[in-house]
């Protein structure tokens, strides 16, 4: 669709150069809405909602933009009149609905859904204040409300609206809407974000904190409430129950709209859950089915079984979520009648009690009632699949054989190529044209141009110049200085011990007292980190204080800093690693094995030319046979092991701290004199105990292949000709992460939409 800017500006007398760069984003934000408007709505027969309690869209305008097909149009036209698209991007706010990989997930699946076609949609909550907005002070996180909804903004207004009931009242939601639309489609899908009236900001106080009992006033204040009391446990709760009873009730309207007479709402229908977050759903569904429409019980469980499609995305007994009967019974009493009826026909049928749904501890186990009442339930990627079916789920898959499926996770890579990396998009056009926009799979015919030191030279090049930009980018953000001439070696995740950065931490600590001991790395190196930690969670807390003090140390030291650098940046998010992942040589994905389910950004990152160093977990598995051994660093020890160590309880990090100078040598270091004199002795002790005495996801396991692997990488860099080829295998190979594959995958083999 070509569709002139500058004429869409005269007809309301503006002038393009006449405007500042903001009321140039209001009149691309308006421009852009009325040429979704025209778009018709997708209306194959069965629609699939995708309930998810975090959509981590990022900035919408360029995406727009590019799957609407007028990005370089619209570009030229502003660079013609003196202006940058890229200074008017800047002004957007970025919508704070997620946190990490299951939001930014969620949002790549919605954008593939429309680009496929597929009547699909996202179902979720419309959160004020997002998480939290990350803020350093004293080499510390702290966290303020993150406010970022504008008058003007993408959000619809519809005059949909619910009465959600809870014990004691009564809630009435409305439903805003975000258009999404794919790629050069003709049809778009919604975004469906609920949200209550009468929200009240001035029940934050200090920081992010609130009153959690005033559930009328404060529902959609803030994604993931601190639960670590009761009160919180319980606005999760209600939370939850508001979130699918729109989305069974938004169904329902659908279907019947559509031609349903519910019971064949199975024909018309498909929930995906996006892992345990909008299990409620199932019962609620049953509850409207047999409350509200006169269906049989026994009937209505059988249609939701057929309707209804499990995520799971960890094996982290944290995420797994367990709701004490007596909580559900105090917010959704109503709920626990029907979950009581399903957990006695789970009863009735299986005598184990590692299948029920409500344990001997009068607690409801949310995947266990996903699993029996689902017809489909899917890991994300082929090492978490495997891990489901033979360990963490066996006894569940030893009854469902038929249900358990995998779809490996996969990506936007038109965001996160054709816009996060626009230099290098150009450039491959320039060698296979560009037929990978719409199949991913020809990025393969890169393959031919790996051993090419023209194509060696250009990337090199490309990769540079990021780096110019991410320089550029960083100073006017975050004041940080970096070295564009130094190896970027890069993790951005969300703070957890499993994801390990307290590892490369240690690694950090390693190298500066290298080159303190006068051992000089051939280039610098520069370490980046980027990533939230929750603000219950203290020891994830305490990581990002040990790397903001050596941050501070590093930087600051004449005799270490021209070969060594660390950041932290703050209040990651989608635009930062915008920024970022186009500009890293190095992706650290680090994970202790059988533990991350997969990774999406160790997608991104190859995407974009960066190696991999990394555990053989998630999709590290899959990047490594895609790609092959030598286009890829791994390290450490592998899932079976490290499984078997957590079953036999046989591994000890003090035996590590003590038997091996290198690593003691290390850990020492996180309370010497130097960190203690920069940061808090109470942080950095509480993290040096940690790792020696309990250190649960096994940081010391793998420090040293980690350390040797890592120098070895830093090594090869310096033949760049080698290590292009190995970047030209992995753009190539990156196909295979489409979210478009994966979404065709899901909808060929669970969703059956057409």
């Amino acid at each position: 669709m070509k569709t002139n800017f500058s004429q869409y500006l005269e007809k309301q007398g503006k002038k393009l150069t006449e405007l500042s760069n903001e009321e140039i984003y209001l009149a691309l934000l308006d421009f852009v809405k009325e040429l979704a408007a025209q778009k018709k709505k997708n209306t194959a027969k069965r629609k699939v909602y995708y309930i998810s309690a975090e959509f981590l869209i990022g900035k919408l305008l360029s995406n727009n933009l590019i799957n609407l097909g007028i990005y370089d149009e619209v570009k030229d036209e502003l660079a013609a009149a003196g202006k940058s698209l890229t200074q008017v991007e800047d002004i957007e706010p970025e919508p704070s609905l997620g946190n990490g990989g299951l939001g930014r997930l969620a949002s790549c699946f919605i954008d593939s859904m429309a680009t496929l076609a597929i009547n699909g949609e996202g179902v979720g909550l419309n959160y004020h204040c997002g998480l939290f907005k990350q803020v350093f002070r004293d080499h510390q996180q702290e966290a303020e409300a993150n406010y970022w909804i504008e008058d003007d903004s993408w959000l619809i207004p519809t005059d949909i609206s619910y009465d959600v009931p809870f014990k004691d009242f009564t809630l009435k939601s409305r439903l805003d809407r975000i258009d999404v639309l794919g790629y050069q489609q003709e049809h778009k899908n919604y975004l469906n974000l609920f949200d209550i009236d009468g929200l009240d900001y001035s029940l934050i106080k200090d920081g992010i904190s609130f009153d959690k009992t005033e559930i009328k006033k404060n529902l959609t204040l803030f994604l993931y409430p601190d639960d670590s009391d009761k009160n919180g446990e319980l606005l999760r709760i209600y939370q939850q129950y508001f979130m699918v009873s729109n989305a069974a009730q938004l169904l329902l309207d659908e279907a019947l709209e559509r031609g349903s007479n519910l019971h064949d709402l199975a024909d018309y229908a498909y929930i995906q859950i996006n892992d345990t977050h909008p299990s409620m759903v199932i019962p609620e569904l049953i509850r409207l089915l047999t409350e509200k429409h006169d269906l049989a019980f026994d009937e209505a469980v059988s249609i939701v079984e057929k309707m209804v499609g499990y995520t799971n995305h960890t094996i982290l007994a944290e995420a797994l979520e367990k709701w004490p009967l007596a909580y559900l019974d105090e917010v959704v009493p109503h709920l626990v009648t029907i979950i009581k009826k399903l957990d006695a026909l789970v009863r009735s049928k299986y005598t184990d009690s590692s299948v029920q749904i409500i344990d001997d501890d009068k607690r409801v186990h949310m995947a266990h009632m996903d699993i029996h009442f689902a017809s489909s339930v899917n890991g994300v990627a082929a090492l978490h699949t495997d891990i489901l079916k033979n360990s963490e789920l066996k006894s569940f898959y030893d009854i469902y054989p038929d249900k358990f499926n995998n779809k490996t996770n996969g990506i936007t890579f038109r965001r996160w190529l054709e816009f996060a990396n626009q230099d290098l998009a150009a450039y491959i056009k320039e060698l296979i044209g560009q037929d990978y926009l719409h199949d991913a799979a020809r990025l393969e015919d890169l393959l031919p141009f790996a051993e090419d030191a023209a194509v060696h030279s250009k990337l090199a090049a490309v990769k540079y110049q990021n780096k110019v930009a991410l320089k550029r980018y960083l100073k006017d953000n975050q004041n940080i200085e970096l070295d564009e001439h130094s190896i970027i070696d890069t993790q951005i995740k969300r703070f957890h011990e499993y994801k390990r950065q307290q590892m490369n931490a240690l690694y950090v600590i390693h190298k500066y007292l290298a080159i303190k001991n006068g051992q000089l790395p051939k280039r610098k190196i520069t370490l980046i980190f980027g990533g939230k930690a929750a603000p219950a969670y203290t020891i994830a807390q305490d990581i990002i204080h040990l790397i903001l003090c050596l941050s501070e140390l590093i930087n600051k030291d004449p005799q270490v800093s021209p070969y060594l650098n660390v950041h932290l940046v703050e209040n990651y998010n989608v635009t930062v690693a915008e920024k970022l992942i186009p500009a890293t040589d190095i992706s650290e994905q680090i994970s202790l094995a059988s533990k991350e389910a997969s990774g999406t950004g160790n997608m991104k990152f190859m995407l974009n030319g960066a190696l991999t160093l990394g555990t053989m977990d998630g999709a590290n598995v899959e990047i490594a046979e895609l790609v092959g051994s030598e286009n890829i660093y791994t390290f450490g020890q592998d899932s079976d092991a490290i499984i078997d160590l957590y079953a036999t309880g046989g591994y000890q990090s003090a035996d590590y701290y003590e038997n091996v100078p290198l690593i003691k040598e290390a850990v020492d270091f996180i309370v010497s004199d130097e960190l203690v004199a920069i940061g808090s002795q109470e942080r950095l002790n509480r993290l040096y105990n940690e790792i020696i005495t309990k250190d649960w996801f096994m940081t010391l396991i793998d420090l040293e292949d980690y350390i040797a692997v890592k120098e070895q990488m830093l090594s090869d860099y310096e033949d760049q000709e080698s290590w292009n080829k190995k970047v030209v295998h992995n753009i190539a190979k990156a196909g295979f992460f489409s979210s478009d594959r994966t979404i065709a995958q899901y909808n060929d083999e669970i969703w059956h939409s057409y």
